[in-house]
């Protein structure tokens, strides 16, 4: 693993570049140009923040399931107002990204509206990565939570069986220098990292996953045979628990273990997800919204740093700071992956990315 690392090479991409070539493809695949479009951008976002697990690598599972006829290309998510304040998405099989994008700007106007506005959704697929939802709260000048729920990759403290998913806790509101955005799985690792990683030919750390016998494992073919590890036990066990209730039960989608996965074929993911946005000037006005937001980033960023330690970071502030270096600078992708990506869009004849 370590001799085909040092070997890695990398590309970089400009992010339109990117960017198109994933539009092009969902179109390709009977996708609206918008809906094409909004699933693109999800990916780039992703890439663009170092979220490489979740980036544009993900087209030929998302395409795969397209073609398996388990995830609509053309659907359309309806949406049900239940009361002025919240609302129901039947996703309809369609993206994922499509969906939560169609809750969040309902979740946004009631908000407008009346300050909060709540969505619950069903049948729904991968939506990739969670701060992008929030990142579409925060630009409206929303604060707000997005969960999700997700396939199977982890047990339930004391377990051994894949029974939970690796489903990331988000959240965010608007600040100055830069907005609040949380977001985090409830693994050590996302489970996308662990695909990364077994796509690059890499290792990953002996305290992410746990083979199918049980064991520690540096080798991400064995670990996704396995378990992943909840982070502090049963803490990250019981927020994996929490994810379920509020995306899946309470939506109407599928829980308990029964969600399917993006590299599942066999079929439709029924993920759910659960939006919220927050006016942030509800309780007082927004001069002084923001100026709290503001002293709270001081007094973290400017507070004693730990041996060892040369900079405090607040959440989401390292993500801006690549996205920053990449839009300068491009995405770096392994050559592997772009070779993967080209012969899927040589497969429909889509240009390739490079």
């Amino acid at each position: 693993m370590a001799e085909e690392q040092s070997q890695t090479t990398y590309v970089n991409v400009p992010a339109d570049k990117a960017r198109a070539f994933a539009q092009r493809m969902f179109e390709a695949y009977g996708a609206t140009s918008e809906d094409a479009a909004t699933v693109a951008d999800n990916l780039v976002a992703a890439d663009l923040r170092g979220v490489d697990s979740h980036g544009i690598n993900r087209i030929p599972s998302y395409v795969a399931r397209v073609r398996q006829g388990v995830l609509s290309a053309q659907a359309q998510p309806k949406l049900t107002q239940t009361t002025p304040v919240v609302a129901h998405v039947d996703g309809r099989n369609a993206f994922g990204a499509v969906v939560a994008k169609r809750a969040m700007a309902a979740a946004v106007d009631m908000a407008r509206t009346y300050g909060i506005g709540m969505v619950s959704c069903a049948h729904s697929n991968h939506f990739g990565m969670s701060a992008w939802v929030v990142q579409q709260a925060v630009d409206a000048g929303m604060m707000c939570l997005v969960f999700t729920n997700s396939s199977p990759a982890m047990p339930a403290w004391g377990g051994r069986e894949k029974l939970l998913g690796v489903s990331p806790i988000a959240c965010g509101a608007p600040g100055e220098p830069v907005p609040f955005v949380l977001d985090m799985a409830p693994s050590v690792a996302a489970r996308g990292k662990i695909y990364k990683a077994y796509r690059r030919g890499e290792s990953i750390p002996d305290d992410w996953a746990l083979d199918a016998e049980g064991r520690r494992t540096t080798d991400p073919g064995e670990a996704l045979k396995g378990v992943m590890l909840p982070m502090g036990g049963p803490k990250g066990s019981g927020l994996a628990i929490m994810m379920d209730v509020f995306s899946g039960v309470l939506s109407g989608a599928a829980y308990a273990g029964g969600v399917a996965g993006p590299y599942d074929p066999s079929r439709p993911g029924d993920v759910g997800h659960f939006i919220v946005a927050l006016k942030p000037d509800l309780f007082l006005s927004a001069d002084d919204f923001r100026a709290r937001m503001r002293h709270l980033y001081e007094r973290v960023v400017d507070g004693e740093k730990m041996a060892g330690v040369d900079r405090i970071y607040f959440p989401g502030e390292i993500e801006i700071l690549r996205r920053e270096e990449r839009l300068k600078n491009g995405i770096p992708y392994a050559q592997v992956e772009i070779d993967n990506l080209n012969k899927e869009a040589a497969s429909v004849g889509v240009q390739p990315l490079v």
